[in-house]
């Protein structure tokens, strides 16, 4: 049996679900998203994904297709249709559909589609070992606070960084690293001090950012949310960045510096224990 999605008010088959070709989402990138990431069968930060995309779409002048309850619920139906274990579960929503015009209708209807996909998400390879990040001048509009559908800047740059042999990206702009291409980056100075940008439009609000900020202050961690530039990364006695489908990953070479001994550092290890720990056991992380 395949696999079961909503579409449209509906839960069909993959191959039966359909949008029009006049979806705003396709047209204009008119669209928002959130992915979140199932552990055992559960949602785990699932709350502030869902306010970020109430504020995302408050901040297009989208309303919301079903109240909150009722999406959490579709969200739970996946993961129940298709026996999800481990994997994410991905919301879309768009003005909806109307003929091609920069301007729309006050009255439309928003579009809305979620479905599963089953991927490992605890101790993967790139987990274990650390990856590398290139670093890109930032492409990217000036709204990133919103989270979007309009990924081509992050899809360009992932494609160009994977062909110099990097993993993943990190964006720079006026001298400062913003954020991942789709993660939030983190260094640790020499003296213990987890550092990370603070939000802002410049940056969208990471979920499981939040998660490892509450994680800092519970276990007692030094944080200081300010910027830093490329310099002070690639000097760093550890990098990681965090994303939903990526939980707390070690970033081990920024550029062409290798970063403290081109391993996971021993901070970065008890980050991602506390998260998986908090996530998994009787933290607020699950959902």
């Amino acid at each position: 049996m395949g696999r079961i999605v909503y579409c449209e008010g509906a839960y069909v088959p993959e191959e039966e679900a359909r949008l029009g070709i006049f979806n705003r989402g396709t047209l204009f990138g008119d669209a928002i998203y959130e992915v979140t990431v199932v552990l055992d069968g559960r949602m785990i930060d699932n709350e502030p994904h869902l306010d970020r995309l109430e504020r995302s779409l408050v901040a297009l002048g989208i309303p919301m297709p079903l109240p909150r309850a009722g999406i959490e619920a579709v969200q739970h139906a996946l993961i129940a249709r298709n026996g999800l274990t481990e994997g994410t579960v991905y919301l879309q929503i768009s003005r909806g559909e109307a003929d091609r015009d920069f301007l729309y209708p006050a009255d439309m209807q928003p579009s809305f589609f979620a479905f599963t996909q089953r991927k490992a998400i605890r101790d993967t390879p790139a987990q274990q070992r650390g990856i590398s990040v290139a670093l890109l001048a930032d492409p990217r509009w000036a709204r990133r606070d919103i989270k979007t559908t309009m990924l081509v800047g992050q899809v360009l740059a992932k494609r160009d960084a994977r062909a110099d042999g990097f993993a993943d990206v990190w964006f720079v702009e006026d001298g400062l690293v913003t954020e991942g291409a789709s993660s939030t980056a983190f260094i640790i100075t020499h003296d213990g001090t987890i550092v990370t940008r603070p939000n802002s439009r410049a940056i969208l609000a990471g979920c499981t950012r939040q998660a490892v900020l509450a994680l800092c202050a519970r276990h007692g961690l030094v944080l200081e949310e300010r910027g830093f530039t490329p310099d002070e990364a690639m000097a760093a006695a550890e990098a990681f960045q965090t994303g939903a489908s990526s939980l707390v990953m070690p970033v081990v070479r920024i550029g062409a510096a290798t970063i403290g001994d081109g391993a996971p550092g021993p901070m970065t290890r008890r980050l991602q224990h506390y998260y998986l720990e908090a996530a998994l056991g009787s933290g607020a992380g699950g959902s």
